[in-house]
């Protein structure tokens, strides 16, 4: 029987790679979309003496066309499609009023729209014990500051993941949601050194420390694993507590009131 097999947009950096490298370690073949052949070239690299179980597709998500190239070499390359990880996406959100049309539009395609054509073609190939899990994110749970349409469009993707368990999962296709707080990655790396994202995150996390794409690439993984059989239309937060404890840190505890303006 051949080797179960993973399509994972967003695979050549961050939590995409972290993912990738994690299903190659567990025996799955993997399927790595991403925009730029650089990143893609890493990720092969990087398999080593897996590679032969990697095949990579250089597409922009949001072209018309890659949901049908991404199917089609996943089924030419290794016969099957197993599980399908939403993970494309970009983290630069800002509050709506500092938000023009554009932006707006292309949160909403990269984020929403792409994920939900892609796993539309993935559901005509996909069989009993398949499994979809799609990258939500904290703002997603609970809003957040400077959100905006990126937390719109996060909790629209657990709106979908819902969607899909009840509607596929009498067809042994299980569909889940995975919710990233701050990851230390490249695209967030230069946010950490900001003293007021810090504050808001490392200052209110009871774990300490950033999380890492590999803490996500774990619950990924896990929940499209047998071991997760049973766990069907819900979003897990991989966020150290942060959107479900109301924790201060020490310094935070003592630091100096400021009373905030108009306050009675």
């Amino acid at each position: 029987m051949s080797r179960p097999v993973a399509l994972i947009t967003g695979a050549g950096t961050g939590i995409g790679l972290a993912t990738a490298l994690r299903f190659l370690q567990d025996g799955i073949a993997v399927v790595g979309v991403g925009r730029r052949p650089e990143p893609l070239a890493e990720l092969q690299r990087l398999a080593g003496d897996k590679a032969d179980r990697v095949a990579v597709l250089s597409a922009d998500v949001t072209a018309g066309d890659t949901p049908r190239r991404a199917v089609e070499l996943a089924m030419s390359a290794f016969g099957r499609l197993d599980y399908l990880v939403n993970n494309a996406g970009a983290g630069s959100p800002k509050p709506l009023h500092e938000s023009d049309d554009a932006f707006i539009d292309e949160s909403l395609d990269l984020m929403l729209r792409a994920p939900i054509r892609l796993t539309r073609e993935a559901l005509t190939v996909m069989g009993s014990g398949g499994a979809i899990v799609n990258i939500s994110s904290t703002f997603g749970l609970i809003g957040g500051m400077r959100a905006g349409t990126y937390a719109a469009v996060k909790a629209g993707i657990i709106g979908l993941t819902r969607h899909l368990a009840v509607q596929y999962g009498s067809q042994g296709i299980r569909a889940n949601a995975v919710a990233p707080g701050v990851i230390a990655t490249d695209m967030t790396r230069d946010r950490l050194n900001d003293e007021r994202l810090r504050r808001m995150n490392f200052d209110m996390t009871p774990a300490e420390g950033w999380g890492e794409p590999e803490d996500v690439a774990a619950a990924i993984c896990f929940l499209c694993s047998p071991d997760a059989r049973w766990i069907n239309g819900q979003t897990l937060a991989v966020d150290g507590g942060w959107s479900t404890t109301k924790f201060l840190s020490q310094k935070a505890l003592e630091a100096d009131w400021v009373e905030r303006p108009g306050a009675a």
